[in-house]
């Protein structure tokens, strides 16, 4: 076996399903180590009754059911917190790893990912499942691997898959409520799709508040983790945007983010100074309209995201 040519062509699908695993880039990334470590070590042992692809699979879901058996599930801000109304306090920065970090999307090596199996609020209702039934619903409705491979992947029964996933289903189906991203952009199209980003990053380039208001739902929601303060309702979300936001001028880089519309932000906290990344911003659209603005300002979080360009 190649085995450095087999790392090459599975790295990056390997990498996205530790993530919907364990809703973690970080957590994803020492999964994807433990289970190459794995591999190297068993790859003169592999006999080859199932597809190598296979085979790191099998060896991956156990390293993230391994993770997630030891680590607090990842949540978004909603499920961390009470929102609050008063922009004067955002609260300490939360350092204990428990929120959902971002998938930013590298264009030419994730055109084979199904990207509503990366939105966000499906991963979100993923780390709710016990780690068995998240890795059946992930291996047989995303990946689409048989009853029968997954059950010999997670070395159980074909019964004991079914029943899982019949589980599974009901949990995720109670907390994913609406259609998924895929179908709002889809509704809104191309050339909606390109009006909407245009008017946002015009909107908060220009640090245009009404501007940026008037594309939001009545109960859009903006949250920052790791930050515990978030807003609910377009009123607060403004109040928000008005005292706290624009202090400083930033530019935005449209990006795929959790297969949504999304942004790298980049700020320049000095005037005449240049501009550094300091947020992912991930959009949540529902009929034409911005329903949540995620802004993912962690720097642990976006010195991962190193394929991204310096703002010029």
């Amino acid at each position: 076996m190649d085995f450095d040519r087999v790392v090459a062509e599975h790295r990056r699908e390997l990498l996205a399903h530790c993530y919907r695993m364990l809703g973690s880039l970080h957590d994803a990334e020492d999964a994807l180590q433990e289970t190459l470590v794995a591999a190297w070590r068993g790859a003169e042992r592999f006999e080859g009754r199932s597809s190598v692809r296979t085979w790191l699979y099998r060896i991956a879901t156990h390293a993230c059911i391994r993770i997630a058996e030891r680590r607090r599930p990842r949540v978004l801000s909603p499920e961390y917190g009470p929102s609050r109304r008063s922009t004067d306090d955002l609260g300490e920065v939360v350092t204990e790893q428990v929120f959902i970090e971002p998938w930013v999307e590298e264009p030419v090596e994730d055109r084979y990912l199904r990207r509503e199996a990366v939105e966000l609020a499906f991963v979100a209702a993923l780390q709710h499942l016990p780690a068995n039934q998240r890795a059946v619903l992930i291996l047989r409705e995303v990946l689409e691997f048989s009853a029968a491979e997954v059950a010999d992947l997670l070395d159980t029964s074909t019964a004991s898959v079914n029943s899982a996933l019949q589980r599974a289903r009901k949990a995720v189906d109670e907390r994913v409520s609406g259609p998924p991203q895929r179908d709002e952009l889809a509704a809104l199209g191309d050339d909606g799709c390109r009006e909407l980003v245009d008017a946002f990053v015009s909107a908060w380039e220009r640090a245009d508040i009404p501007d940026l208001v008037g594309l939001l739902a009545r109960d859009a929601r903006f949250t920052m983790p790791p930050l515990p303060a978030w807003f609910d309702g377009i009123d607060a979300v403004e109040g928000f945007l008005t005292d706290r936001l624009f202090a400083s001028s930033w530019r935005l880089t449209p990006l795929t983010a959790n297969g949504q519309l999304g942004f790298a932000c980049y700020q320049r906290a000095v005037a005449g100074g240049a501009y550094a990344l300091s947020a992912v911003n991930v959009l949540t659209v529902r009929d034409g309209r911005i329903a949540e603005i995620t802004g993912f300002i962690d720097p642990a979080v976006l010195r991962f995201l190193e394929f991204l360009p310096a703002h010029r």
